[in-house]
């Protein structure tokens, strides 16, 4: 006798997954579903106990419907339709009846056994609503259990009721209007009659109705099957005045409306605490001021006040005083050489002392965005940004790999895989890496601490918007080219209550995207400060020699008139951007060691960055450098995601073209607006290059009025 496969189905956040946790404890297997990067969860069944039997739990991805409208979906859905399983266990929220019973709607037409799990009945309980399950049960026409996956209560109970029900008939799926069943019983006997589907025809049936283009391309019906499958579906359309997949979802509604009307009976609900802040945080007009000032006071925090002070002492006290000036004391007792030492003081620790400094800045900004995160206010940000991304060819599903992007661009590149429109997802990939992120921060507070000191509560919060309005621009211009189309993917997101944070999962959020960024420091960014301080203290014939008379200066001399024009010609700057492409971080190490402050405060090596900009060109060399190509790692990244070198190549063709034009317009417009400088070719060239942008962004969209899509 085979094992007994449990398929465990259900919305995301509905407890499927704690559940899942208790049924088989220290047997889970966790690994990718084949060809995708989904994680896949099986486990046995728990032994010792009564119900210790031989049978395998499948965790299936978190899902709303069985429509394919993400991956999570899609992997659902074939599991379902191709391994069928031998039971189904579909976790329901009690405390969101109807939104869940969609997906149980289409459960119960895929010809498999299931049963019905009532999770989180508490909050029925808390919210003064009765749940009859037993009603529920007859109007379903499947057994029903209810549980609490946190308690553990009813967990068992549960599976050995899908066990049983593994050997019953399956379930009778739930019936429409006379009009719609009429066509789907015409759909359901040219299915039979015409594909080896027996089991699950009336879910093909639907499908078909549907006009489900992936459905629709497993069969191969004849012309005339499926000439008769379109004039059935018609004659419904026209009876009902509307198309099949709506007419669907409406009866599903209409069903689930009934059911819970017959079986649910709500009491008085409360205004919750969260309904109140979401009367606030969500408003049409305040949501987004409010997420403004809400990063302002971020940025502030941590990168000005309190990141400021505590960057000093870092930099000054700690790396400075006590460990330069210890090193440096240890290796004149020890009469080390001197080029061992330049290398150990100006190169090591000049460089990763350096980085490492702003490591408290780090910390802090790490600390509001997890407390941000943990409180359930992101969440509510990416709804709000649905509506505005909606205008740019994203939508808010888009914002997660950006909020991602905020701790590292790698997992926010690869967070963009559960957008499911490719062009959407691509689009996303492309911009995902204009939003600074950690290893960023060090850059934005150098250039702030040595030229806006005075004005870092806005400046470091600027440059965060700076790559927000670069994602708005890039979707504007993009989605009207030819690469990608306008259509953007339905948006849709479960908001959690708020809740106060766990100091816990706060100090471990803070540490675990603390810890990379030290590892990157103490490996890349080690060993390319040690690079740089060698290219930078000797000639091509190996000698030592002055700074200017270097490798590296005649490398800087090279390269450097391609940055005159947007304000950096300094060779160290060129230099010092172009180590950005191994680490961010090194662009702070790179100048570090090449204005010689091993052992100086924070203030000479402020100084020192200060004399080689204005504030203009130091604006204009921030933002280059936040909108460029990212690192190494995040290319590969990128390239995993796109798969192609075409595709790779575009994305960072655009990211660096889009960066050089932004820090080109900033410096030669700003140095003519602030500072008075003289109106040059470069003026003129930066208008038109202005221009050109604003014609990009604003000119018709051609592929809309061609499908006729109002703008």
């Amino acid at each position: 006798m085979g094992l007994t496969t449990i398929a465990l189905v259900g919305n995301p956040n509905s407890g499927k997954t704690t559940l899942f946790n208790i049924l088989t404890k220290s047997s889970q297997y966790v690994g990718n579903w084949p060809g995708v990067t989904v994680e896949k969860k099986e486990g046995r069944l728990r032994r010792g106990s009564t119900y210790n039997t031989d049978a395998v739990i499948v965790d299936l991805p978190g899902v709303y419907s069985l429509s394919p409208y993400s991956l999570e979906e899609v992997i659902t859905r074939d599991y379902l339709i191709n391994n069928r399983p031998d039971v189904i266990l579909n976790i329901v929220d009690a405390s969101n009846l109807e939104r869940n019973l969609y997906l149980t709607t289409q459960l119960l037409e895929i010809g498999i056994p299931v049963v019905v799990a009532l999770n989180m009945m508490d909050m029925v309980a808390k919210n003064k609503d009765i749940l009859n399950a037993d009603v529920l049960s007859a109007q379903l026409g499947c057994p029903v259990a209810e549980v609490s996956a946190v308690k553990g209560i009813g967990v068992v109970e549960a599976a050995k009721l899908a066990l049983a029900q593994a050997k019953m008939a399956p379930p009778t799926p739930i019936k429409f209007n006379n009009a719609v069943e009429y066509a789907l019983s015409q759909i359901e006997a040219l299915v039979k009659k015409n594909s080896n589907t027996k089991k699950s025809a009336r879910y093909y049936a639907i499908k078909l109705f549907e006009r489900d283009k992936k459905i629709i391309s497993n069969f191969s019906f004849s012309g005339i099957v499926r000439d008769k499958i379109e004039h059935i579906v018609k004659v419904c359309e026209a009876e009902l005045d509307d198309d099949g997949e709506s007419i669907i979802t409406n009866q599903r509604y209409e069903c689930i409306t009934e059911i819970a009307c017959t079986s649910l009976k709500k009491g008085h609900r409360e205004v919750t605490m969260s309904d109140r802040i979401d009367s606030i945080a969500t408003n049409k007009w305040l949501a987004l001021p409010i997420f403004v000032l809400i990063m302002f006071v971020v940025y502030y925090v941590s990168i000005g006040s309190l990141g400021g002070f505590l960057t000093e002492w870092t930099s000054n006290t700690l790396f400075g005083t006590w460990l330069s000036g210890g090193v440096s004391g240890l290796l004149e007792a020890f009469e080390v050489a001197a080029w061992l030492q330049s290398l150990i003081l100006d190169g090591i620790i000049g460089g990763v002392g350096a980085v490492l400094g702003f490591v408290p800045q780090m910390m802090i900004l790490f600390f509001f965005l997890s407390v941000l995160e943990d409180c359930g206010y992101m969440a509510r940000v990416a709804f709000i940004m649905d509506r505005i991304f909606k205008i740019f060819g994203l939508s808010g599903k888009s914002f997660i790999p950006l909020l991602i992007s905020t701790g590292c661009g790698v997992p926010g590149i690869m967070a963009s895989r559960t957008i499911e429109s490719e062009n959407e997802r691509k689009m996303t990939v492309m911009v995902a890496t204009f939003v600074p992120c950690s290893a960023k921060l060090p850059v934005i507070a150098l250039i702030t601490g040595s030229l806006f000191s005075k004005s870092a509560w806005w400046i470091a919060p600027s440059v965060y918007f700076l790559g927000i309005f670069a994602v708005a621009l890039s979707g504007i211009i993009l989605k009207k080219t030819h690469l990608f189309d306008n259509d953007t993917s339905p948006f849709i997101m479960e908001l959690p209550k708020y809740q106060i944070p766990s100091l816990k999962s706060v100090m471990v959020h803070i540490w675990e995207r603390s810890r990379a960024f030290i590892i990157k420091a103490g490996t890349v960014i080690f060993l390319a400060c040690g690079i740089i301080w060698f290219l930078s203290s000797y000639g091509w014939d190996l000698k030592e020699a002055g700074q200017d008379g270097s490798m590296l200066a005649d490398i800087g001399r090279m390269i450097s008139p391609v940055f005159a024009p947007v304000g950096f010609g300094d060779w160290r700057a060129a230099v010092a951007t172009l180590t950005g492409i191994a680490a961010k971080e090194n662009v702070v190490g790179s100048l570090a060691v090449l204005l010689g402050h091993s052992a100086d405060s924070s203030e000479m090596l402020f100084e020192s960055v200060a004399g080689m900009f204005t504030p203009i060109s130091a604006y204009a060399f921030l933002a280059f450098n936040m909108l460029c190509a990212p690192c190494i790692a995040a290319i590969a990244a990128i390239h995993r995601e796109m798969v192609t070198i075409k595709w790779t190549l575009i994305t960072i063709s655009y990211q660096t073209l889009l960066a050089y034009a932004v820090s080109f317009l900033i410096y030669q417009l700003g140095s003519v607006i602030f500072l008075g400088a003289p109106v040059s070719i470069g003026t003129f060239t930066a208008i038109l290059v202005l221009a050109f942008m604003l014609w990009l962004a604003l000119r018709p969209d051609k592929r809309a009025q061609r499908v006729g899509i109002k703008l």
